[in-house]
């Protein structure tokens, strides 16, 4: 199956922007010889990176002391992810300037490509030196491997040129899309194996562009899938389907199948200018092509050693050869691998790639342009809720920007429309009904420099737990390598779990944002709809956070705006209204975190008040949670002193949230403070009941805060 292309291309279909077929035409002036070294190349480098701690460039017969006592890492994802490199590395030759190529590596294993890329590319530093070739970066690279305190041994953003951790297995095709929306002169390649294609974010992924429709002039994503017949375990589900049924379902999702197994460099490199002749913006409703690439696993690897089968066998996954430093037959098989590559040739006795590899590199990337910083958001005054829209719809006026919903935006009281009325949903806003796809799009679109909201229930926010756990994890890495910050990422969590049915209520994924201890997150629970709109606006326009607003679209009470400033500065204020007048050192205090829990709250305090009239009060509502925990771990945490001023030493504390109690407490006892506070949250009540039983049932209503709070001063 060395060439089997799609239709015949037709004289001019209006696809994606002529600088692709120019860079096409520049990638023909490129020997095939070229290619092939280079990916020769890259092999040899990821087989050096497992295998070997010296003689990297061959100078002797490869010695047993040359080889790594115990290997580690993947081989089998690398030569089909190193074949796409090293044919995609002449494209880069004819860009005009200001456009933009980049690629999503959908497998987390194939670190070793990644790091041998950015060998091969100079951007690896390995040596006191600095980036660049020579002979001791090169051993360096490989005795170095999975270099855990420098770039890992996986795909992570800790590799230069790496914006998305393989290991999230799923979203990367939806990823490489959020990235090219409204960039018109960005082409992503999406690396996709055919094992990730199970997972439910990839199979969603496929059919969302659809829903990317006229919504705007968008850049182009190549998905690339990496069939190679394998997951680590056994064959994968797409390794069953007969060709005509992998045509047949690559059809039926709206795409035009390209298949090749890479088994002739001309021919592969006549399909892919086919697929880029053929490549239309994100949203066009025409068939888009997918490019298959039906290499074996652990291509060019070895076949056999020591009377064992590996090729075509889960063995490729990881290390081949086991143990080829204690066994001679291993150890040959090692030899004759390494060798096959031809590493003289690829390389000159200073580390340096040959010039036959070099004319296949990708030439420099232009510069990237960050979007321009957008001002905060001034918030006027307006009625409560819809003050919300008014903000989104004013970020959405000063350009980079986009708003993701699973189909809920409208359920969430939003009025994105011109001035906020009921006409079509505006190009800058994207409703699908999954939200991992949502995450996803938000995630790329962050990942390249502009401001992104996603809006959902309460309930279904918590699909994308592991999705934002991995992401978060992404980021930290990011910043680990000095990178500047990026956008902010997002999330508007409304139609809470107290006004909902019981299938939608599920208020955890801010327990799991908390539970990580990541310093970025923040968790606002402002007191009502104006305090929200306050805040949404400062999430819209910062960098480098993870930010969480919890507001119920219902919510239409307003409490004074007194304290607002030092909410939204400090994250906590204390509300005088409802306090006892000319109090100093209070009895008990009551705090508020969120809407409903000061709904609930602010009420009881009132009955407090009157039932115990000699009762000393502070009342003080937090509007970020995370300024309740340790300075150690939070940043926006309450200095000591401040906390102390808040909330004096010895004194009980009640304490409501919208959220589930126990992440409160967890937050509270990194200061020590558990102790005296008793916390009321949502639990839940493994059955359905009204609005107003759910907040009986959990301690939150006034009435049942009330007699919480007599409970506890009786106890004082």
């Amino acid at each position: 199956m060395a060439l089997l292309s799609g239709p015949a291309v037709a004289a001019d279909l209006g696809g994606f922007p002529d600088w692709t077929r120019a860079a096409s035409h520049a990638a023909a002036g490129v020997p095939d010889a070229a290619v092939m070294a280079a990916w020769r190349a890259l092999n040899y480098l990821c087989a050096a990176q497992l295998y070997l701690n010296d003689n990297v460039l061959p100078t002797r017969p490869l010695r047993v002391e040359d080889v790594k006592e115990s290997p580690s890492g993947h081989w089998g994802v690398c030569p089909p992810v190193n074949f796409m490199l090293a044919n995609m590395g002449p494209l880069t030759a004819g860009r005009p300037p200001g456009s933009e190529v980049l690629v999503v590596h959908g497998a987390g294993h194939a670190g070793p490509s990644a790091l041998a890329h950015a060998y091969l590319t100079k951007t690896l530093t390995l040596t006191g030196s600095g980036p660049g070739w020579s002979a001791d970066g090169l051993r360096a690279l490989a005795a170095g491997f999975p270099h855990i305190r420098a770039y890992g041994g996986e795909i992570t953003p800790l590799i230069p040129g790496v914006r998305y951790t393989g290991g999230q297995l799923g979203p990367a095709l939806a990823v490489a899309q959020g990235m090219v929306l409204d960039a018109q002169h960005r082409l992503v390649v999406a690396l996709l194996g055919d094992g990730e294609l199970e997972t439910g974010a990839a199979a969603a992924a496929w059919t969302a562009r659809r829903a990317l429709s006229g919504s705007g002039l968008h850049g182009a994503v190549l998905p690339v899938v990496l069939a190679n017949g394998l997951r680590m375990g056994g064959p994968s589900v797409l390794a069953g389907l007969a060709e005509d049924e992998l045509r047949a379902y690559f059809t039926g999702l709206g795409y035009e199948p390209f298949l090749h197994d890479g088994s002739n460099i001309a021919g592969f490199r006549t399909v892919l200018a086919e697929v880029l002749a053929r490549l239309c913006p994100l949203g066009s409703t025409r068939p888009q092509p997918v490019l298959v690439l039906t290499m074996p696993k652990g291509a060019t690897g070895p076949e056999e050693a020591a009377g064992r089968r590996i090729a075509g066998t889960p063995a490729v996954h990881k290390t081949p050869l086991k143990d080829p430093a204690r066994h001679r037959e291993e150890f040959d098989a090692l030899a004759t691998w390494l060798a096959s590559y031809e590493p003289g040739e690829l390389f000159t006795d200073r580390g340096e790639p040959s010039a036959l590899v070099r004319q296949a590199l990708p030439h420099p990337a232009p510069r990237y342009r960050p979007a321009s910083p957008v001002a905060p958001l001034a918030v006027r005054g307006a009625e409560a809720w819809p003050l919300v829209s008014e903000v989104i719809r004013e970020r959405a006026a000063a350009g980079a920007f986009r708003l993701f919903s699973p189909d809920e935006a409208a359920s969430n009281r939003l009025r994105l429309a011109k001035e906020g009325g009921d006409g079509p949903m505006p190009d800058w806003a994207s409703e699908i009904l999954n939200e991992e796809i949502c995450h996803a799009w938000l995630q790329g679109y962050t990942e390249t420099g502009r401001d992104a909201l996603l809006a959902t229930y309460e309930a279904f926010a918590a699909v994308n737990t592991s999705l934002l756990v991995q992401h978060l994890k992404h980021r930290s890495a990011r910043s680990a390598t000095g990178a500047c910050g990026l956008a902010n990422i997002n999330y508007l969590i409304t139609s809470l779990g107290w006004r909902n049915t019981y299938t939608h209520q599920n208020p955890g994924l801010v327990s799991a944002m908390l539970e990580t201890e990541n310093p970025t997150v923040r968790v606002y629970t402002p007191a009502d709809a104006t305090r929200a709109a306050a805040v949404l606006a400062v999430m819209l326009t910062g960098r480098g956070r993870a930010n969480f607003l919890i507001a119920d679209k219902h919510h239409t009470l307003t409490f004074p705006p007194d304290a607002v400033h030092e909410e939204l500065t400090r994250g906590a204020a204390i509300w005088p209204h409802l306090g006892t007048p000319g109090a100093g050192f209070p009895d008990i205090v009551l705090v508020s975190a969120g809407d409903v829990a000061a709904r609930e709250l602010s009420a009881a305090a009132g009955r407090l008040a009157t039932v115990r009239p000699d009762a000393r009060i502070r009342y003080v509502h937090v509007n970020d949670l995370t300024v309740l925990g340790s300075p150690r771990i939070w940043p926006a945490a309450l200095p000591n002193g401040d906390f102390a001023r808040l909330f004096p030493s010895g004194v009980p504390m009640l304490l409501a949230t919208v959220t589930q109690a126990p992440a409160v407490r967890a937050l509270l006892a990194g200061r020590g403070e558990a102790a005296r506070v008793r916390v009321v949250g949502y639990r839940d009540p493994g059955r359905p009941l009204p609005s107003d039983d759910l907040l009986t049932h959990c301690g939150m209503s006034a009435a049942a805060l009330t007699a919480q709070a007599l409970s506890m001063l009786k106890e004082r």
